[in-house]
């Protein structure tokens, strides 16, 4: 590219970085750039994820990013691009002849906004400017206010003016969306989606740029498309949606894990997580449990694919067969039984045990239903149950009690 913007620049100047970087940035810069750095020359190399993982990590923004693309320069260490379409500086290389039609697409698009020239912060503000002058256009067209068709016009104008200005940063910027999208690939959304959304982020940050307090446009839009890259994971890349606050926390339980992972070389226990992250283990547990993916009932299993996974789960409320066969049973064994007490006996029997499907009664209810008195139902149940448990009547029930 032949922008002269200091991002551009500073791609080949490690002192011209340094120069526009706090030193607390600059630190953190160096230090993810010597880890990679000793990660890459013990095999040679390091990929384009491991960069994204460690800067996303470290929080750095675009320019700091510089720094850390310098380290691994002047190290000589080389940089393999993983993720298919896309190369560390934005240009993909020619696609294979099978290669589907959205890895063409994307990798078509990235030649595109390749094509754009970036900005310099004078070109910034200008452009910052037309949009603002653009927006106060609109708001004295909205409002109440008698004006002339010249003045109309002329307002018009500016807003048409706008339109171009911010049309003009938003293709500019584009490729800082690519580098941003990159480092989110992996969480749940497809990589056209994760450019889609941080494009928006990107449009956003043009409304809101104040270029008054000083800042490089690219440093402010980074933190919208980072901001609505997050939140769309958050929001599309689960079956059942987790609230943003639960996904950023669980995502810095991520990252400490990781760390911990590198520091320890093995994998943390959840105590060490839940010391490293200020937690209790109950909360980390909780958000490793909320962090597993949920799995359909009709994910096919078997190497034929031919079973489900529904098809494995234990259904607690299906009635087993041999338990109706013998309730079935029981019910007729203990008709067979009543048959030797009279009308009145056995539907007391009945009702306060409960042998017709109902709730058993209390004696006040049975003798509501047949007109009784509670002592005068208490003394015909006594009766029946004395009849019952006589030698010979019961015997048959007796396999029942076993099982």
């Amino acid at each position: 590219m032949n922008g002269s913007s200091p991002r551009a620049g500073s791609a080949g100047s490690g002192a011209r970085v340094d120069d526009e970087l706090p030193v607390l940035v600059l630190d953190v810069a160096r230090e993810v750039g010597d880890d990679l750095v000793a990660h890459g020359s013990r095999r040679g190399f390091v990929t384009a994820r491991e960069v994204a993982v460690a800067v996303d990590d470290a929080g750095l923004d675009a320019a700091a990013i510089e720094q850390v693309g310098v380290r691994l320069r002047d190290a000589a260490v080389q940089l393999v691009d993983d993720l298919a379409g896309a190369g560390p500086s934005g240009v993909s290389s020619p696609a294979p002849a099978d290669a589907p039609a959205s890895v063409d697409a994307v990798r078509l698009y990235l030649n595109e906004i390749g094509r754009v020239d970036l900005l310099d912060q004078e070109s910034e503000v200008d452009l910052a400017k037309r949009v603002e002058a653009g927006l106060a256009a609109a708001q004295i067209l909205d409002s109440p206010l008698e004006l002339t068709t010249a003045q109309r016009t002329c307002l018009r104008r500016v807003e048409r003016l706008a339109r171009d200005a911010k049309q003009i940063m938003i293709e500019a910027n584009l490729r800082l969306v690519v580098s941003i999208a990159k480092r989110h690939v992996g969480r749940g959304l497809q990589f056209p989606d994760l450019i889609q959304e941080g494009n928006l982020g990107l449009m956003r940050a043009v409304d809101k740029f104040d270029y008054t307090r000083g800042y490089k446009f690219s440093t402010y839009a980074t933190w919208w498309i980072r901001q609505m890259i997050s939140r769309a994971i958050a929001d599309q890349s689960r079956t059942i949606r987790i609230p943003v606050h639960l996904v950023e926390t669980m995502n810095r339980l991520g990252r400490i894990e990781r760390s911990l992972v590198q520091r320890l070389g093995r994998e943390p226990t959840l105590e060490e997580i839940a010391t490293a992250a200020d937690l209790p283990v109950a909360k980390v547990e909780e958000f490793h449990r909320l962090g597993i993916d949920p799995t359909s009932l009709d994910a096919p299993i078997g190497e034929d694919g031919d079973g489900s996974m529904g098809e494995l789960l234990e259904d607690r409320n299906a009635t087993v067969p041999v338990e109706a066969a013998a309730r079935l049973l029981l019910r007729s064994d203990i008709a067979a039984v009543l048959d030797d007490l009279n009308p009145r006996e056995r539907t007391v029997i009945e009702q306060r045990f409960g042998l017709v499907g109902a709730e058993p009664s209390t004696l006040e209810q049975v003798g509501c239903n047949l007109g009784l008195t509670r002592e005068r139902i208490r003394q015909i149940e006594a009766k029946a149950l004395a009849k019952l448990r006589r030698p010979g009547r019961v015997d048959q029930l007796d396999g029942y009690l076993d099982t």
